[in-house]
């Protein structure tokens, strides 16, 4: 091979698939029974933040459920969901839930020591930014690092992209 093959990984959320679970998750609860009167919708809070209210707590939880379901079957990972405690405000209950995105500094510190400690010696591991490069000679290593992510049970989701 000429060069180094490499590969990035990132944290982020496709907000298309996002807000076609919240507008489902809104379709569903209009038309369910056990919604009806009581007063439960979804909607957005700013640009990576999603509230849920009803008029009982039990209810706030249940659409948080809904829109879980949703996010899960449209591919998102929740572990991209940071849901809130259940808040009364007025006669209403709500519920508010951020997406996050992007790799934070200290995590990303932890994912490349676990790669430089567990991982294949010849690999090279560069922070930049919000995402980590992986580069090797040997593609071979860049797969077992992609193994070692999987499989480790990290705090939030990671996507592998820039494969070459």
């Amino acid at each position: 091979m000429a060069g180094d093959s490499s590969f990035d990984i990132v944290s982020k959320i496709d907000r298309q698939e996002i807000d076609n679970a919240l507008n489902q998750t809104a379709r569903e609860i209009s038309q369910r029974f056990d919604f009806k009167n009581t007063g439960a919708t979804i909607s957005w809070q700013g640009e990576y933040g999603v509230e849920m209210s009803a008029n009982a707590e039990d209810r706030a939880l249940a659409v948080l459920d809904v829109f879980k379901d949703k996010l899960v079957r449209r591919g998102v990972s929740l572990k991209a969901l940071d849901a809130g405690e259940p808040r009364t405000s007025g006669k209403e209950v709500k519920v508010s839930a951020t997406l996050n995105h992007g790799i934070a500094q200290d995590q990303a510190k932890r994912v490349s020591k676990m790669i430089r400690d567990e991982g294949p010696k010849a690999v090279k591991v560069q922070v930049q930014g919000d995402e980590l490069r992986v580069s090797s000679k040997k593609r071979d290593d860049l797969q077992a690092v992609i193994a070692l992510v999987k499989a480790a049970d990290l705090d939030f989701a990671v996507q592998f992209v820039n494969y070459r």
